[in-house]
């Protein structure tokens, strides 16, 4: 007997040993082929860089994933107890694996094969996070054996605190979100500090299956599941047996977030995006969670958009119909395929189908199956009769007046772009680069690189007034014929209609946009003064040495021209185009600011104090303040008396310039206020005629005129700033002589004061004054 029992004493000493073995050495097998998990200590999941407007509002998000990454400490007890309940109840008594919970779902699992249900897991918080960070979703022995080895490593590295920490930030919740604080800003549109039971104990019921429960897909399963959860909740003492028979009756009340990811404001958005991914990495801005913000007004924005596309629709009326989107035989899914003709909403189009022609209507059907029709009032502006213009199964735009009474339109050949700016400042308060971006994502305002024309002639006269002219210097205007040079052929500029004035003043030759005597004055100055000005002033890169050059036959971008004007407002400074303000880190550390201005006594003053910040700008100064302040006189003047002066009428304080190149190829007009520089382009994306008579002043002057109309009051556009060193004169505008006093028509003249000696007005040559020549002809 004694025999028998140590027989079967060393038979299972030896099968211990031999279990034992085997078991360690399939242990030392899988942990020799699992992943690093020692990076978690320091692991933080790629969170989205979000963008903010100027007022703070949120416009934008660079991410792959909708996810907001939350310390532990920020997250709510409510929400960790709901995941603990619904997850793992004892996640903070088990080592990784939870020998009970595996205990009870093998029990569970003879009766779920027996009846032909689900089987049920076991899977810990910790083994989750070691499934979702070092592992993959397969379904095998192998790879629970590797989860429960990591789950008790990462136990050993790491805290309670910071497991919780990764599995609540990494979890999917479906809809497109990842970790808590991101479902609770998709499903509630609230922080989590904000949510209360019955809505933490949904976010909890997501994880088992994120689609199946999604409560905008089926709002009863979901509540079915977070009732669940609000029953561990209960049978785990977090909640009373009242709040639980509360809380379960509740329904399910979601509020989607209020998106301001404006379709307005994607180009400008779409710059912001580039112009990052540039200074920082494509990687780091869309893992980092950067918050950048930019000088974005969101009411300018909607508006300089609206204007620019009312400008662009109303040169495209003038150019008459061009046809449908297509024809196509009519059936119940017309509409299939057309996605590529969407456009913003905003613009406030739908597509339809023509589907009968009378003498004088069309019926139509919209996409979204909405019948109706469109009145021969509605197409007046295509000059042709209805059935000239339409025919069954025409596929077109159409915009909803009232009832079920639409009107046609259709998408402008031609493009552009607008740009709002501080002056003082450089900062991008609203820009649009195109008609619609869904449409076409190239940006008019900073890639398209066209002729400004005549808009560049304001530089060539403030280069004149930096070189001893006044705005009442006498510049002959007459025909001019030119050697370019040996390869090139006699150049011969003339004048918008082709006439001569004589010797004008100045003023006059800006007010009227004269190319002769622009042309004279950049001959007179030297073509080299002239490309080194529009280089410093950031206007161009390298432009070639010809006269031409002064009629602004070099190209730009609307943006650096918009920026170059900036200087005539603030001084005589130059500014740089900023779209970004500032980006912090995710916490809060600053790591690009483009302020350039300092405060110099701020550290020594106190809420109690009666003394104001003085502020120093950077900003470097091209011409002087005074030249600044009489360019401005002679562009105040463009609108009430020259190329600009439809916007007259509006009786503000206004100032800019037309520009139109050869051919009426480009059209510009650049304007400002005492406080916003308004740039706006239009033209062809390959570049070819806007037609008869369409110039600056018709084409873009219109988009400019509708946005100050929409965005500025009279208390906005105050008068400008008249420079120190400035001696106002009353003269005659036609000679530039001081007004006698029975002269009639006369304007006020800004003038330097070297120029004006005992109210007699001088020309300076060399430094010296010249009183033999009070009016100089160039």
């Amino acid at each position: 007997m004694n025999r028998i029992i140590k027989n079967l004493f060393i038979g299972f000493i030896s099968f211990s040993l031999i279990s034992i073995i085997l078991v360690l050495i399939i242990l030392w097998n899988f942990s020799n082929n699992i992943p690093d998990y020692k990076f978690l200590k320091n692991y933080k999941p790629p969170v989205s860089s979000k963008v903010y407007s100027g007022n703070g509002e949120v416009v934008a998000d660079f991410s792959r994933e909708k996810r907001i990454f939350v310390p532990y400490r920020s997250i709510p007890q409510n929400v960790i107890n709901a995941f603990l309940s619904a997850e793992d109840k004892n996640f903070f008594s088990h080592p990784g694996v939870d020998a009970k919970g595996v205990l009870r779902a093998i029990i569970n699992n003879i009766q779920n094969i027996m009846t032909s249900k689900r089987l049920e897991g076991a899977s810990t918080i910790t083994q989750q996070v070691a499934k979702n960070f070092l592992l993959t979703n397969e379904v095998s022995l192998n790879r629970k054996i590797k989860e429960a080895i990591l789950a008790f490593r990462i136990e050993r590295a790491l805290s309670k605190e910071r497991i919780l920490e990764l599995y609540l930030n990494q979890i999917y919740l479906g809809s497109g979100a990842y970790g808590v604080a991101a479902a609770s800003l998709e499903y509630f549109d609230k922080s989590i500090k904000e949510l209360n039971y019955e809505e933490a104990a949904l976010l909890a019921a997501l994880p088992k299956a994120p689609s199946k429960y999604n409560p905008y897909r089926d709002r009863e399963l979901a509540k079915f599941r977070r009732n669940l959860v609000l029953k561990n909740l209960f049978d785990n003492n977090f909640i009373t047996n009242q709040e639980y028979n509360n809380l379960k009756e509740k329904s399910i009340n979601l509020k989607k977030t209020k998106r301001i990811f404006l379709e307005d404001a994607q180009y400008y958005i779409e710059d912001v995006r580039k112009n990052i991914i540039e200074i920082l990495s494509y990687e780091k801005v869309y893992n980092q969670g950067f918050n950048i913000n930019t000088p974005i007004d969101l009411g300018l924005q909607k508006i300089a958009t609206e204007s620019l596309r009312n400008g662009l629709i109303e040169y495209d009326k003038r150019k008459g119909w061009r046809g449908p989107l297509l024809n196509k035989t009519y059936s119940k899914i017309w509409y299939e395929g057309l996605e590529k003709y969407d456009l913003e909403r905003s613009i406030g189009w739908e597509i339809g189908i023509v589907r009968k022609i009378s003498k004088f209507s069309a019926e139509i059907e919209t996409k979204s199956k909405v019948k109706g029709f469109i009145d021969y009032s509605d197409i007046s502006w295509t000059k042709k009769e209805i059935d000239k213009v339409l025919k069954e199964g025409d596929v077109i735009y159409i915009k909803k007046i009232k009832d079920n009474k639409f009107s046609l339109k259709q998408v402008p050949k031609i493009n552009g772009g607008i740009v709002v700016m501080d002056p003082y400042t450089g900062r991008v308060i609203a820009l649009s680069g195109g008609f619609s971006f869904k449409n076409s994502e190239f940006n008019r305002a900073s890639q398209a690189l066209r002729q400004p024309g005549s808009a560049f002639k304001p530089f060539v006269y403030a280069l004149a007034l930096e070189n001893n002219y006044t705005p009442s210097s006498l510049v002959l205007d007459a025909p001019l014929v030119l050697d370019q040079g040996s390869d090139l052929k006699m150049w011969k500029p003339e004048n918008y209609g082709k006439k001569f004035y004589g010797p004008s003043t100045l003023r006059v030759g800006l007010e009227k946009s004269r190319n002769l005597m622009t042309v004279r004055i950049a001959q007179n100055l030297g073509i080299d003064k002239v490309v080194n000005f529009s280089k410093d002033l950031e206007i161009y890169d390298n432009p070639e040495e010809l006269l031409s050059i002064s009629l602004g036959s070099a190209e730009t971008t609307l943006l650096k021209l918009t920026s170059a004007y900036s200087a005539f407002v603030n001084g005589g400074k130059l500014v740089s185009p900023i779209i970004i303000d500032r980006v912090q880190d995710s916490e809060g550390n600053t790591i690009l600011n483009n302020e350039k201005r300092t405060c110099m006594n701020c550290d020594q003053i106190s809420f109690t104090s009666n003394s104001y910040p003085k502020i120093k700008s950077n900003y470097k100064q091209i011409f002087s303040s005074q030249t600044a302040y009489q360019i401005t006189s002679l562009l105040e003047g463009v609108v009430k008396r020259g190329t600009g002066k439809n916007l007259k009428d509006l009786n503000l304080n206004l100032a800019g310039k037309t520009g139109t190149t050869n051919k009426n190829t480009d059209a510009w007009f650049i304007g400002f206020t005492s406080n916003l520089v308004i740039g706006v382009y239009v033209g062809m994306d390959n570049p070819q005629p806007l037609g008869k008579f369409e110039t600056g002043s018709k084409t873009a002057l219109p988009i400019f005129k509708n946005f100050i109309e929409k965005a500025i009051k009279k208390s906005d556009a105050r008068p400008f700033k008249v420079a120190e060193g400035i001696i106002m004169m009353v003269v005659d505008p036609v000679t530039g002589q001081k007004a006698k006093f029975s002269s009639k028509d006369t304007i006020l003249e800004a003038y330097k004061s070297k120029n004006v000696v005992d109210g007699v007005i001088l020309y300076s040559k060399n430094n010296r004054l010249d009183t033999n020549n009070i009016l100089k002809f160039y």
